[in-house]
């Protein structure tokens, strides 16, 4: 195994928001880092649309978006090395293009999805769905963004 150096890219996303009854924001960004431009992209667009429905949270588009990077990472020379090193770590899956994996994985989305309300339904209290989106909250304030492939 050894390290390099590979590009990502970095979503950032700027926004202000106010508390219930209240009319000063509060600025806050943060940041995904994606693999792939187009991945990064189009989970840009899903956020920004489902944030500015919201009336208490204002995007800021000039500061948000998709900027290339790079990154340290350990690195195999085959698949045969990252197999030995990490085979017996827990959710370990070989990589590749398993089409019938991602069928179980999509066939699943699609059952969660049609079991959950919109957000805008439940006054966003989670679990609940923004489009194709599934939205979780895990112990307080971290929230996990599901979206289909």
């Amino acid at each position: 195994m050894d390290t390099s150096w590979i590009q990502v890219f970095v979503l950032t996303l700027a926004e202000c928001v106010a508390p219930a009854g209240k009319t000063v924001c509060q600025e806050q960004q943060f940041e995904l880092q994606f693999l792939r431009k187009a991945d990064c992209e189009y989970a840009l667009e899903q956020l920004v649309a489902a944030k500015s429905e919201l009336d208490y949270v204002i995007v800021n588009r000039q500061k948000s978006g998709c900027v290339p990077s790079a990154t340290q990472s350990e690195t195999y020379k085959s698949l045969e090395d990252i197999s030995a090193a990490l085979g017996d770590s827990p959710g370990w899956r070989v990589p590749g293009d398993d089409a019938s994996r991602r069928a179980v994985v999509q066939e699943d989305h699609g059952k969660r999805l049609a079991n959950l309300m919109p957000c805008e339904e439940t006054n966003y209290v989670v679990p609940c769905k923004v489009g194709e989106i599934i939205v979780e909250e895990i112990n307080g304030d971290n929230v996990e963004v599901w979206k289909q492939d």
